[in-house]
């Protein structure tokens, strides 16, 4: 079997250790069933490649391969796939369970892929696939918000405006004719956020609720928490009787639901991972959001929110970017490409 290239890592170290990560040559993995083998192109990292990082306590005999955005082109295809053939440009956020994207070559379910957006580079199309279905999937499928502009007017507080998943909520909810208070604390994320289409900036390192109720807002139709769940009783307090919470964040801490209760405001917990893990009927809906998600930004209405760029896609570059990651402080999306 012909090898690849590859990053991968056999137990936690702190990202800052030259040895978080090494460069290896696993073997090209075969395609069967609905799996389609991608060339990889460029890669981004989130936050999520990092907890499962550092949640790997013990020592692994085979690197583990991490890595979930990607871009890259369709290099071979099983024999139940009808999306896509050889050749065809792609991107997509894959499946925590499965082998990740930072290898040469990686086997996907053609369920979850999308058409790259033509008007993108590969870098610039990496940085969009897991924010945008967890954003989109956030707003559209968990909350009820109509994509189509049917909530024109109503309210959204994303909490983590600048984040990753944030730089392409306030988008969406742009489109959907939202008002977007977003959270911002410093100048440059306090002008990304508005750069992006939020109407209102608050810091979330100050009273949230004074600072939107100062900006007219007794409450808000819908809270989206997308950094931690710090921000919970904030999010209770603002949220409107009957509107709805989102959150993508798991926490240990305390979650008091007697005002939930009282309100009748419902609870949504985001997990993107969760179509794909479970083989749920409706994977292919992460498909037919990721090709709407490359026709809005090929029209012009979204923006990638890659904002860093590293080359080549290497242990000590995947290295660097967790590192970055783990400092808190990135706008929009930390983005590899490109192998030696």
């Amino acid at each position: 079997m012909p090898h690849m290239k590859a990053v991968g890592f056999t137990k936690a170290l702190p990202a800052s250790d030259p040895k978080a990560f090494m460069d290896f040559e696993p073997e090209q993995p075969t395609p069967e069933g609905h799996d389609m083998r991608i060339a990889v192109r460029a890669v981004a990292v989130n936050p999520v490649d990092t907890k499962l990082r550092r949640a790997q306590t013990e020592a692994l005999d085979t690197p583990r391969i991490l890595g979930f955005d990607a871009c890259g082109v369709v290099d071979a295809v099983g024999p139940d796939v009808t999306l896509f053939k050889a050749g065809d440009a792609v991107f997509y956020a894959g499946d925590s369970t499965r082998s990740g994207s930072n290898a040469q070559y990686q086997l996907v379910d053609e369920r979850i892929v999308g058409r790259k957006p033509a008007t993108l580079s590969n870098a610039e199309a990496a940085a969009l696939p897991l924010t945008s279905i967890t954003a989109w999937e956030s707003f559209f499928d968990r909350l009820g918000i109509d994509p189509d502009g049917a909530n024109t007017g109503e309210s959204i507080l994303i909490i983590g405006g600048a984040g990753g998943v944030g730089s392409v909520g306030i988008q969406l909810a742009k489109t959907a004719g939202l008002t977007i208070i977003a959270t911002a604390s410093r100048p440059e994320t306090v002008e990304w956020c508005k750069a992006l289409g939020a109407d209102y900036i608050i810091n979330h390192h100050e009273d949230m609720v004074a600072q939107t109720r100062s900006a007219g807002f007794d409450y808000v139709d819908h809270v989206a928490i997308f950094n931690d769940m710090r921000h919970w009783n904030t999010a209770v307090e603002l949220i409107r009787p009957q509107g709805g919470i989102v959150t993508i964040d798991a926490t240990d801490l305390p979650m008091d639901m007697a005002v939930m209760k009282t309100k009748a405001a419902s609870l949504h917990w985001e997990f993107m991972f969760a179509r794909p893990i479970h083989k749920t009927p409706d994977m292919v809906a992460q498909h037919k959001l990721l090709n709407r998600v490359a026709d809005m930004v090929d029209a012009g209405t979204l923006r990638t929110t890659a904002n860093h760029v590293l080359s080549p896609i290497s242990a000590e570059t995947i290295r660097k970017a967790h590192e970055m990651v783990e400092r808190g402080d990135v706008r929009g999306k930390i983005v590899i490409e490109g192998w030696d």
